[in-house]
């Protein structure tokens, strides 16, 4: 039996990485730290009790918006760890949920973040549009905004 890791999409997402992906895109790790439902994600990021980041693209955000509440900072920009430790404060032990698209770049994300010093990362597993986590930040019909921050 295969390895669960060396499915032949992860090992599709290791050849685009390798091709130039850069490090955040480096390998697949099993995120297993906190996991919140957008419902739990918006009303703690309302709330001022999570740092709430969409870490998808640009076109991305302008197609559906971000998650009221959220910042966006896309994950390939060279400077993506320095803006998430200015919004943070450098308090790398601050609560920080990450949120994508379906949740396949939280996950990889959050569990990269981890293994840099940041000790309380979340990840948003249905992210905006759906995956086998649930339906989403946008089926569940919560708020988006335009990318203003």
């Amino acid at each position: 039996m295969p390895h669960p890791l060396m499915s032949r999409r992860n090992v599709i997402l290791a050849a685009v990485a390798i091709g130039g992906g850069g490090v955040w895109y480096a390998k697949r790790l099993p995120f297993e730290g906190q996991q919140i439902t957008p419902i739990e994600a918006h009303a703690r990021a309302k709330a001022g009790e999570i740092t709430l980041v969409d870490i998808r693209s640009p076109r991305e955000w302008a197609a559906t918006g971000v998650g009221e509440g959220a910042w966006a900072i896309d994950l390939r920009d060279d400077g993506f760890i320095a803006k998430l430790e200015n919004l943070v404060d450098h308090d790398r032990a601050a609560p920080v949920a990450l949120i994508c698209a379906s949740g396949v770049r939280s996950n990889r994300t959050s569990q990269r973040l981890l293994d840099a010093g940041f000790t309380n990362i979340i990840d948003v597993p249905e992210g905006m549009l759906g995956s086998t986590a649930g339906p989403g930040w946008l089926a569940r019909d919560l708020p988006t905004e335009s990318v203003q921050r």
